[in-house]
């Protein structure tokens, strides 16, 4: 479609794109000026990253209605406050895995009709956002966790000059290549190359949530013996305070030679409770280590691997830091 434009609506078009805040309205308004110029509705899928029909959609609703925004003459149902605030509460303990879904329940429930892409703009308004749940171990004791929240806020408000607060945990990452999710063009593929390499690294790390300091350190392996050493270590990092140290019930935090050591170097152990993982904010310390060094990347060699490694946090870590 060309020339469907007069000059005044081309020229308010355009001037309403450089005012307009709404980058969804901004959108809508170069498709139709693209399309006014002549360009097919599927390299303005391409340039928009739309689909085509969803462009011929708005060219379609500007010509019928003069549509440019869900706000401007949009068909789009609305909730009262209070269907809102109902709505919220629900969503917060059921969990619905498409926007579908939830417009199929709005409808049912209100009789309010959003479309797929409406309820979506509902959700995001709403401080809603599509990611993974977190992850808590169906074993889990929710008791023992709240009584662990409980100490840790006592222990956090209580904490003097001379003492601080770090949770400890091991890391292995390996050589082998670890493959996550990542943005590939439709209809075509990516290729990552993998190795069967064994080899690996064994960390031990601590983090302090205050200044975001991380300490780590390379062990053969991680048991009592380099558990004591890494006690020394951090002895080192904070000379003349107390540390509080919290950690797993591992076999090697546990061991009687390990309480025994801590004591003796004046390190308080504090364990968590029983398959608590989602309880230790070092544990996302490692899930970032991964995505700056290990998803998606074929290390060629060993030495690649464990300088990739070392270089995370020796460096990346200072850069991200804060805005972790």
């Amino acid at each position: 479609m060309k020339n469907f434009l007069t000059d005044i609506e081309r020229a308010d078009l355009k001037k309403r794109h450089r005012t307009e805040k709404d980058g969804r309205t901004r959108d809508r308004i170069k498709a139709l000026l693209l399309s006014d110029q002549g360009w097919s509705y599927s390299l303005i899928s391409e340039a928009l990253f739309w689909d085509a029909s969803t462009v011929s959609k708005h060219v379609d609703e500007y010509l019928s209605k003069k549509k440019l925004s869900l706000e401007t003459g949009g068909s789009e149902s609305k909730l009262t406050p209070d269907q809102a605030s109902e709505l919220i509460k629900h969503l917060e303990t059921k969990t619905y895995a498409t926007a579908g879904e939830i417009r199929a329940y709005v409808e049912e429930m209100y009789g309010v009709k959003y479309s797929d892409s409406g309820m979506t703009n509902w959700l995001k308004a709403n401080g809603f956002s599509y990611r993974k749940p977190a992850v808590v171990p169906a074993k889990a004791n929710p008791v023992e966790q709240e009584k662990f929240i409980e100490k840790y806020g006592e222990l956090k408000k209580n904490i003097k000059d001379d003492e601080v607060i770090l949770f400890s945990d091991a890391v292995h990452p390996t050589m082998a290549t670890k493959i996550s999710s990542c943005w590939i063009k439709k209809g075509s593929d990516k290729t990552i190359g993998t190795t069967a390499s064994r080899t690996r690294l064994n960390i031990i790390g601590a983090l302090e949530l205050i200044k975001m300091e991380v300490h780590t350190k390379d062990y053969k392996t991680v048991n009592s013996e380099s558990m004591i050493d890494f006690f020394d270590f951090l002895k080192e990092q904070y000379p003349g305070k107390k540390i509080y140290l919290i950690l797993d019930n591992g076999a090697y935090n546990t061991s009687l030679e390990t309480r025994k050591a801590a004591k003796a170097k004046g390190i308080t152990l504090v364990f968590l409770p029983t398959y608590s993982p989602n309880l230790n904010p070092i544990e996302r310390l490692w899930k970032v280590m991964n995505k700056y060094t290990r998803n998606n990347r074929f290390f060629k060699t060993a030495t690649e691997f464990r300088d990739c490694i070392k270089s995370f946090f020796k460096k990346t870590w200072t850069d991200i830091a804060q805005s972790m």
